[in-house]
């Protein structure tokens, strides 16, 4: 498997992210048809923890491996290649024991007094042997993204929705009989054997390159590669840092939520309820267009990392540029559609409109969350992942005191969690913006924001106009006008410059028609 260029690296993590999207909300749709609201909410409360462990066992290793891979590949020493896996193995193997132990010993203690319902253990004991398996599957990705390799990675992410979403009916109907927190528990498992295949399928595509031979002289390779572990750990902890504020952050998230709508005297099954159609409906389709600016952060680090080497400024500024074009133009579609058919398309989804004021409110503000990957990954590729650790840090804390002000006030309730997160996206975004303008002078130049500004208004107005020609809406004619407004909206693209004929002739396929 050969190096891809940043846009067809890009391209192919795309095509990936948007099957697996895709898959991934035929998985939800089957969840919460089978246990509803409130077991999805012991579901969505039990995953912050995994995510938490996860980002420790990893600890931003698999940034660290794309470029210090990359760097090593632009030198073609596959003896310093083999190092840094040697080593990413070693660390992730005694991190994956201690915190798999530490979750399962601490999963009483987590779902009764942290959660405040004692039904999440289930479905935190199911998860725990996940970790390692992740903890390994990252190691092979970062290796084969400073490579520029996107494929494996790509075709993984496939696999895994494929077996999760192969197993999750049969593992709920399953244990179903012996309660909801039992069902949530098999759910997931499903997620546990999607992850393992991908891993196995990373292993075999790893042998099959057979360009390392990680088991030759392991422990002499491990005992010539101090200069790599601080070379790793460089890079590793700032990034670790960032990402365990986003895990921490994200781990408190139910516990501070459903705290705050005790204070405020809503029941605990009320506030789970309310907390897994805000978590576990809405929040799924507000992030649909990440699978985009996902992507593009992934392809950026390794491009950028290679610019900023050659001291090439004019490339990176052209790159953040691109990405949050792309980001920028991802984002605004759906940002309009989900504004606009907020109640046909929860309750085609999920048999209920209840969230739609969510939808309605977070949508707008969520335009910048499409753009704030991106932004990170160029941090971390500039050696910036301190700053970037510094915002992100900055704006949970300000995003939790607005949750807990607003939430624990009745009047605001649920509500409240909303508006917190529109806060805490918004800040973030905008901190790492003000980063990048201090330290390299980047910044978006005032022409696109007037791009920006009008790509939105226009598709607006034209979709509202379709919005209101149509006395109901149905799943068909749902289709249809979405189908409809893509396709003005991608004639608004183009007449706007968002996306330049150069960039389509990087795409084989279409650069065969112009």
């Amino acid at each position: 498997m050969s190096k891809q260029t940043f846009l067809k690296g890009t391209l192919l993590l795309i095509c990936a992210g948007m099957v697996t999207r895709l898959l991934g909300f035929v998985n939800r749709l089957v969840l919460a048809r089978l246990i509803g609201e409130e077991g999805v909410g012991l579901f969505m409360m039990a995953l912050p923890t995994l995510f938490l462990m996860m980002a420790i066992t990893q600890m931003g290793l698999p940034i660290a491996i794309s470029k210090r891979v990359a760097e090593a590949e632009a030198k073609h020493n596959k003896q310093k290649i083999k190092q840094i896996l040697v080593v990413s193995l070693v660390i992730t193997s005694i991190s994956s024991i201690i915190f798999t132990t530490l979750m399962i010993l601490g999963g009483p203690f987590i779902a009764s007094t942290l959660l405040t319902d004692e039904r999440t253990l289930y479905p935190l004991i199911a998860i725990s042997p996940i970790v390692p398996i992740i903890a390994f599957t990252g190691v092979i990705r970062g290796y084969f993204q400073g490579k520029q390799n996107m494929k494996p990675q790509s075709i993984s992410m496939v696999i895994e929705q494929i077996v999760r979403i192969s197993c999750v009916y049969m593992f709920v109907k399953l244990l179903l009989p012996y309660g909801i927190e039992f069902a949530a528990a098999g759910a997931m498992f499903s997620v546990i054997l999607g992850e393992f295949i991908s891993l196995l399928y990373m292993i075999y595509q790893f042998k099959r390159e057979k360009s390392v031979h990680i088991r030759s002289n392991f422990l002499k390779t491990l005992q010539s590669s101090k200069h790599v572990l601080q070379a790793l750990f460089s890079i590793a902890l700032p990034t670790t840092g960032s990402r365990m504020i986003g895990s921490i952050a994200h781990f408190l998230e139910p516990i501070i939520v459903s705290q705050s709508l005790a204070i405020a005297g809503i029941t605990t099954v009320v506030a789970t309820k309310q907390y897994g159609e805000l978590a576990g409906y809405v929040m799924p389709l507000l992030l649909l267009p990440t699978f985009i600016t996902n992507s593009l952060a992934v392809a950026l680090v390794p491009s950028i990392s290679e610019a900023d080497a050659k001291s090439n400024h004019a490339l990176i500024h052209y790159r953040i540029h691109q990405a949050i074009r792309i980001s920028f133009a991802s984002g605004a579609i759906a940002t309009i559609i989900l504004s606009l058919y907020a109640k046909e398309i929860l309750t085609i989804m999920y048999g209920t409109d209840h969230a739609s004021p969510f939808i309605i409110l977070m949508a707008p503000f969520f335009i910048l969350l499409y753009i704030q990957s991106p932004l990170q990954a160029t941090l971390q590729a500039l050696d910036l992942a301190k700053p970037a650790m510094w915002n992100s840090l900055f704006g949970n804390l300000i995003k939790f005191i607005v949750l807990f002000l607003l939430a624990s006030n009745g009047q605001f309730g649920i509500m409240g969690v909303a508006i917190a997160m529109c806060v805490g996206v918004v800040l973030v975004t905008l901190l790492h913006l003000f980063t990048l303008k201090k330290e390299i002078q980047f910044f978006i130049p005032f022409s696109d924001l007037l791009k920006m500004v009008a790509l939105l208004a226009m598709t607006w107005l034209i979709g509202q106009f379709i919005y209101n020609r149509a006395f109901s809406i149905d799943i068909k004619l749902l289709m249809i006008h979405c189908l409809l407004l893509g396709v003005i909206y991608l004639f608004l693209l183009f007449a706007l410059r968002f996306i330049t004929r150069d960039e389509l002739r990087q795409i084989p396929f279409i650069n065969r028609w112009l």
